[in-house]
């Protein structure tokens, strides 16, 4: 069982950080309490079960798995250990606020490509509990045992090779009507050429994302973020996005993408950290209309 203790630069708040990673409390692939996470990971190196613990100014890492010397030797990496803490202050007194409230909270950076397109797909126009149905499902059917202690009992999800040998009817059961079944599916098939964007530029690994029909802007970034520890990463295109950072930043209840991006180009280059911020905030902007109804797709 490889093990190593990591120096953190700074405040690290393990929990925040790595939340973005879990899709919902019932996420089998991680578990997070407060100083102490455990995650399945499956990366261009393998599998592996890696588990943090703050200790003191150190991060003590240990790993199980084929995969497990290459998650241990990037663990840093995986939490922004090393990353330079950003400069957000002066621009807006909430941001400045939040990122004195939250100085911990840092960009993940997994480098499990699959790991965040798969999930990401998944929640293309649909509910987050459509999407969390769907992923959850698929791990329980498909996924295997996180290599490593019986205890938290996590799992990896599907193989590649099994989401893309799947006909499109299997997902119907998950509530994944033929499109995203047929995306997932398609995706699969290449998984080695999408995970090798982790050794490209970001304007690369974003342009390769998108070469892909049916991976735009949102998809993209939903990955950059989460597997390429993107600090400029924007979801363009999220039906909540635009007006959380129109109600935060102008009291505006309703915005457009061109409107975000206008509100956050202050921040250009660290888009994302400033996105993170806004989210941890607690404020939500006013709901008005009706909300979506989630569907079911049993045969198509």
């Amino acid at each position: 069982m490889p093990a190593r203790n990591v120096a953190v630069d700074g405040p690290l708040d393990l929990v925040l950080t790595l939340r973005p990673l879990a899709r919902g409390p019932a996420d089998r692939t991680i578990r997070l309490r407060p100083g102490d996470a455990w995650l399945a990971l499956r990366t261009s190196d393998g599998e592996a079960t890696l588990h943090l613990r703050q200790e003191g100014d150190s991060l003590r890492c240990e790993a199980w798995g084929p995969a497990a010397d290459a998650v241990i030797e990037r663990a840093d990496d995986l939490v922004g250990a090393r990353d330079p803490r950003p400069s957000l202050d002066g621009r807006s007194a909430l941001v400045t606020d939040l990122a004195r409230r939250f100085p911990g909270v840092r960009l993940p950076r997994t480098r499990a490509v699959m790991g965040s397109l798969v999930p990401a797909i998944l929640e293309q126009k649909v509910t987050g509990t459509e999407a969390r149905r769907a992923w959850f499902g698929l791990i329980r059917t498909h996924g295997v045992d996180a290599p490593g202690p019986s205890e938290p009992r996590l799992r990896l999800p599907p193989a590649d090779a099994t989401l893309a040998a799947l006909p499109y009817y299997a997902y119907h059961p998950y509530g994944v009507e033929r499109r995203r079944a047929d995306l997932v599916r398609r995706v699969a098939s290449r998984a080695a050429w999408l995970e090798a964007i982790v050794d490209l530029p970001v304007a690369e690994a974003h342009t390769r994302l998108t070469a892909l029909p049916g991976l735009g802007p949102w998809t993209a970034a939903e990955v950059a973020v989460r597997a390429l520890g993107d600090p400029d990463a924007v979801s363009v295109g999220d039906f909540h996005l635009k007006n959380l950072v129109s109600w935060a930043l102008a009291g505006e209840p309703r915005g457009t993408d061109d409107r975000m991006l206008e509100l956050l180009a202050p921040w250009a280059g660290q888009r994302a950290h400033v996105v993170r911020l806004l989210e941890l905030s607690g404020l939500r902007p006013p709901s008005y209309g009706p909300r979506l109804t989630p569907r079911r797709f049993e045969a198509d």
